[in-house]
């Protein structure tokens, strides 16, 4: 979740905002005020698979913490996460651990729940130059105890290369476990203070991906949208503020 990432093909390994709590929680480490989001992805061409999520992230004395609610789906189908998670900066390392907790509803088969524990980092190996990785769901706990389903466990690997301070170049490799490895890759350009353009495209499934953001002292809007085969066009919102200067 977060329309940044998802602009700029979701190769977020080594994004650092409020959103970490979403995608590779040792990004949440360089959290240096209070932070909050929401973002909505709606998807047109079938709306029971859209998606919402509220975050909250701050500083604490031995690094940051942060928490986040994700649901996915309409009354027939949903599933909920709540996410509590923490990270700390080590010299040139972040690194980060997160309990999520699942809740998965079916119309007639009723509700299953699950805690799983995911992990990451984030390091910088020369200025411009970072590479992150994380890895979701590792204890892969039992999600329907009828079927004996797991909940999937995946593998994030990704670098960022900062040419300058007004551009990034982004590329992730995702794994489920089950399935072929997704390539992602993006980038983000500051055209000006305070207004970012950005693109990404994946393969393995095929996407293309646009969006822009805006942005001033404490407030943050982002722009997303998605090409899909399968989908069609897509759309992600997305508002995060922070309450202080940084």
């Amino acid at each position: 979740m977060g329309a940044r990432a998802e602009a700029m093909g979701n190769a977020s390994a080594c994004i650092e905002d409020v959103w970490s709590i979403n995608n590779n929680i040792a990004g949440l480490a360089k959290t240096r005020v209070a932070s909050t989001g929401f973002s909505f992805h709606a998807i047109p061409s079938a709306s029971f698979f859209n998606r919402m999520a509220a975050v909250f992230a701050f500083p604490i004395k031995a690094g940051a913490a942060g928490a986040g609610v994700f649901r996915f789906g309409d009354a027939l189908y949903n599933e909920h996460v709540l996410s509590l998670g923490f990270a700390h900066t080590f010299g040139l390392a972040s690194l980060g651990a997160k309990l999520n907790y699942l809740q998965y509803h079916a119309s007639g088969l009723g509700a299953y729940t699950a805690v799983t524990v995911s992990f990451g980092g984030i390091a910088t190996l020369t200025p411009n130059l970072l590479f992150g990785a994380h890895i979701q769901n590792i204890n892969q706990p039992v999600i329907n105890p009828m079927t004996e389903e797991h909940a999937a466990t995946k593998v994030y690997a990704g670098m960022s290369f900062l040419p300058s301070s007004r551009l990034t170049l982004a590329a992730e490799l995702e794994k489920d476990l089950e399935h072929h490895a997704t390539i992602k890759s993006g980038l983000d350009y500051q055209a000006f203070n305070k207004v970012s353009f950005r693109t990404g495209m994946n393969l393995h499934p095929e996407s293309a991906f646009f969006g822009f953001g805006l942005k001033n002292v404490k407030l943050q809007a982002d722009y997303s949208l998605q090409l899909n085969y399968t989908l069609g066009i897509t759309h992600q919102a997305t508002i995060s503020y922070r309450f202080k200067r940084q």
